[in-house]
């Protein structure tokens, strides 16, 4: 039998287009994404601001979220086990997820503007956006998912015009400063316990 590697080769041995390592590494391509996520960013905070204090206040942090229930309720489901979901799970329970979806909507957008945790925001915005596309919502879903998803590839430099990118530098600069502490379980190369390391 013909082995598949031989066939196809090994995976680990394909190499990216050189556009798509420049676009992974390259500084100007990182203001692009520094855009786009700061967009992405203020659109979910506008969309949370208006849920924690502005005109959807009322239907998503009182009235036991009236809001959500009714989204849930009428909203066309993709599929009819998620719909299920949405009438068994969603609509019991609005008034908590009312909140929650208040509060992580504008937490997402202040974490994506600052920089801060980028990949875990780039994924709360992939989450909540799949909810919704399958609850019958579209509208602007594409494109927020294509940002998000866009942010979330090129983490690196996406990331870097950021806290994201002003910590992993700092950390950067002095690893070799701080102390190292042991770890009964971190072995070298050789199997052997590694030295503590001590600042010169």
């Amino acid at each position: 039998m013909t082995n598949p590697v031989a066939v196809l080769g090994n995976p680990a041995e394909r190499v990216n287009p050189r556009v798509w390592e420049w676009m992974r590494e390259s500084k100007m391509a990182a203001v692009v994404w520094l855009a786009m996520r700061v967009w992405l960013g203020i659109m979910w905070i506008q969309a949370g601001w208006a849920k924690l204090w502005g005109a959807e206040n009322s239907a998503f942090l009182h009235h036991s979220g009236a809001g959500v229930a009714g989204f849930a309720a009428h909203g066309k489901a993709a599929y009819s086990w998620w719909g299920s979901f949405l009438h068994s799970f969603v609509v019991p329970n609005s008034g908590w997820i009312g909140i929650l979806v208040a509060v992580a909507e504008f937490t997402i957008g202040v974490a994506l503007v600052a920089g801060l945790f980028t990949r875990v925001a780039a994924l709360g915005s992939l989450a909540l956006l799949f909810t919704y596309v399958m609850s019958g919502t579209a509208s602007v879903c594409a494109l927020y998912a294509l940002f998000a998803i866009v942010i979330l590839t090129m983490w690196r430099t996406s990331s870097w015009i950021g806290v994201d990118g002003f910590l992993a530098n700092y950390r950067n600069h002095h690893r070799g400063e701080s102390h190292h502490i042991h770890i009964p379980w971190e072995r070298g190369g050789t199997g052997t316990v590694d030295s503590v390391k001590t600042a010169a």
